[in-house]
């Protein structure tokens, strides 16, 4: 990806494709890193933006935008976020307005309380689910009902 890093501090912005309403060109994120693998920081953390973790993290995160957590980076907290996107490893409890996301190298133990969440192949999460808008769940119906506009019942031959 695209980094652009100014007098070697934690700070870069990094360009993040997202899809756009027309999907003509990818949006911008400004994405605050923590970087080295090797650091351990814990505390509570009140981030407005998004931000990109590749160390190790403990305590709580409270964060305004998109939380990444890298391959190299190791979250053991209580996240509330709007997106998440996990490619490390996740311990704790999470609350999602948005989306999360597990990527295939990413490890999730815990709990998520989300609207939306996507494993991908080889990604792992061991914990419990819970949908976040509840009244917003659509009712499931067959396909065959659906387009006959009546209830189908099996017949007993």
């Amino acid at each position: 990806m695209f980094t652009e890093r100014k007098n070697n501090n934690a700070t870069a912005t990094r360009l993040v494709p997202t899809p756009t309403p027309d999907a003509a060109k990818p949006m911008a994120i400004t994405l605050l890193t923590v970087v080295g693998e090797h650091a351990r920081i814990e505390g509570k953390f009140d981030i407005t933006d998004s931000i990109q973790i590749e160390c190790e993290v403990g305590g709580e995160l409270n964060v305004g935008g998109k939380l990444v957590i890298g391959e190299k980076g190791t979250v053991n907290a209580n996240v509330q976020t709007v997106d998440a996107i996990i490619m490390g490893h996740y311990e704790g409890n999470m609350i999602a307005t948005g989306n999360v996301e597990i990527a295939e190298t990413g490890r999730v133990s815990g709990n998520i309380q989300t609207d939306s969440l996507v494993i991908a192949k080889g990604g792992f999460f061991n914990g419990n689910i819970t949908k976040m808008n509840e009244n917003a769940a659509h009712k499931v119906v067959a396909i065959d009902e659906k387009r006959s506009g009546q209830p189908q019942f099996a017949q007993r031959g």
